[in-house]
């Protein structure tokens, strides 16, 4: 066989990842916010687009497209493919939900299982300003001189929580100032607000806090001594130690749960300011027979394209050059607002398929939660996974029960209890274990086998150390460990 350079011709077929396909690819990704964020910037960029308000009159709002009219009903993957980017089909339409008078819903079913016991860091308030703001503003109306320096460079090394995480014998070498200066400036800066602030230990904080109260006297100093005792419920040993009684340890213990064990946790140490609320993309809102899902139009971006202000820019071209510019601006503007209109009834397909897979959830709560996968969705709606997955990114829904992520609908099932028996998502299940535990005597607590037939008596199907793994995942401890703390609680008293 002779070797040789030679042409051959042959013909595949390949994606093309063009322009326009990663940014239609890209916008379904976004969250309603981000994308707002994101037309904003492409507006800036081409001189042919203009937003338009939400109550924007018949002026800036083009008419809708008669009814009769065909909708492209693609996927955002797919887009490039119809080779129709020219058309002019404006997003005008109001795909949105809504209502400025509706109460905003409740905090959905979470995993944590957290006791409503104890200090709450979700309800405390937010001051302005950052923590090390706050003590570097009273330490100047205290300190002055060295005393001044030494209260900022421990002041920088107290965290967030309200600790001082560095030595004091090592503040004092690297400031060269004696040991009893650091120790006196220390003194001043726990009597700072917050209460606590500055100290090496949590005794030592819940002493200050005790001081402040008033109510630190020795078999009090005995009991934040000996929390670890108090941690493992040795409640005897504690009373015998503290010489008190069982009363007395009782209004000790509930003193100690209204004091703050983290009280720099009010201050955010990253901006001085509480996080964003999150808004949701999706309303699904219960209508005769079933469920409506609805785009919140009040964040999504309305995109227009100024036509007159383009045949000006034509009109006064005076090349080519300047010609072909206009009209692939034309172009690009024509693209982005056909993708946004495409966005917007994938993500509403997404939605309503995944509402229709979990209308038992919408029916009657998180313990009829099924078992859901990306591939699933995609089939039922014919699209591709991936496409699913970009959907259903940084989005959340809003229901009468809650607001949800919307990939917080998919998880992996156990099998049911009965043969051939429906499958349980994992959810179900985590709630279940939270719910016969949140339902269980202090002194009696459910061991991981009681659960586990507990549960196959509700048709779960699982193995012991599924239970044990679920009921880690959602933050509950051992049944001794449980068994403890309901000494404590009970010790404490039930109503603090």
């Amino acid at each position: 066989m002779a070797l040789g350079p030679r042409l051959d011709l042959r013909q595949s077929q390949s994606l093309v990842m063009t322009p326009q396909l990663q940014q239609a690819i890209k916008l379904l990704a976004l969250s309603n916010l981000e994308l707002e964020a994101a037309v904003a910037e492409e507006v800036e960029k081409n001189p042919l687009l203009r937003t338009a308000s939400i109550d924007g009159g018949p002026d800036s709002v083009p008419a809708a497209p008669a009814p009769s009219e065909p909708v492209a009903e693609a996927p955002a993957d797919r887009l490039v493919a119809e080779g129709a980017a020219a058309a002019d089909q404006p997003l005008d339409l109001d795909y949105g939900y809504h209502d400025d008078e509706r109460a905003p819903p409740e905090a959905p079913w979470t995993e944590g299982g957290g006791s409503a016991e104890g200090f709450d860091f979700d309800r405390a308030p937010c001051p302005e300003g950052t923590l090390c703001d706050h003590l570097l503003a009273q330490a100047g109306m205290v300190f002055a001189g060295a005393e001044l320096l030494v209260a900022g460079a421990l002041i920088d090394g107290i965290d967030e929580a309200g600790y001082l995480t560095v030595p004091l014998p090592e503040v004092a070498d690297r400031l060269g100032v004696a040991p009893a200066m650091v120790e006196r400036v220390l003194a001043g800066i726990q009597c700072f607000d917050p209460t606590g602030v500055g100290a090496r230990s949590l005794g030592e904080c819940l002493a200050l806090q005790a001081k402040e109260a008033d109510r630190y006297d020795p078999a009090m100093a005995r009991l934040l001594d000996n929390l670890e005792l108090l941690a493992r419920g040795e409640l005897p040993r504690l009373r015998r130690l503290c010489g008190v009684d069982e009363e007395d340890m009782a209004d000790m213990i509930r003193e100690l749960r209204g004091y703050d064990p983290k009280p720099g946790c009010r201050y955010d140490a990253a901006a001085g300011q509480a996080a964003a609320p999150v808004v949701p993309d999706v309303y699904v809102l219960p209508r005769k027979g079933g469920f409506a899902v609805e785009l919140n139009s009040a964040t999504l971006p309305r995109v227009l394209i100024d036509r007159a202000y383009g045949a000006t820019l034509v009109a006064g071209a005076a090349d080519e050059a300047s010609r072909a510019w206009v009209s692939d601006q034309l172009a690009q503007a024509n693209w982005l607002i056909r993708a946004l209109d495409q966005r917007a009834r994938t993500v509403v397909r997404v939605a309503t398929e995944l509402v229709k897979q979990q209308e038992s959830f919408f029916r009657s709560g998180v313990s009829h939660l099924r078992p859901l996968t990306l591939r699933s969705v995609a089939d039922a709606i014919g699209m591709h996974e991936s496409t699913v997955s970009r959907v259903t990114s940084h989005k959340y829904l809003s229901c009468e029960r809650g607001l949800f992520e919307l990939k917080w609908f998919f998880g992996s099932g156990v099998g049911g209890g009965d043969a051939g028996g429906e499958a349980a998502s994992a959810t179900a299940v985590k709630d279940a274990i939270a719910r016969l535990i949140g339902a269980e005597d202090p002194r009696a607590t459910l061991s991981d086998d009681a659960l586990l037939e507990l549960l196959r008596a509700q048709g779960f199907d699982l193995a012991r150390r599924t239970v044990a793994k679920y009921r880690e995942a959602i933050g509950l401890g051992s049944s001794v460990q449980r068994r403890r703390a309901g000494m404590i609680r009970t010790a404490g008293g039930s109503a603090v």
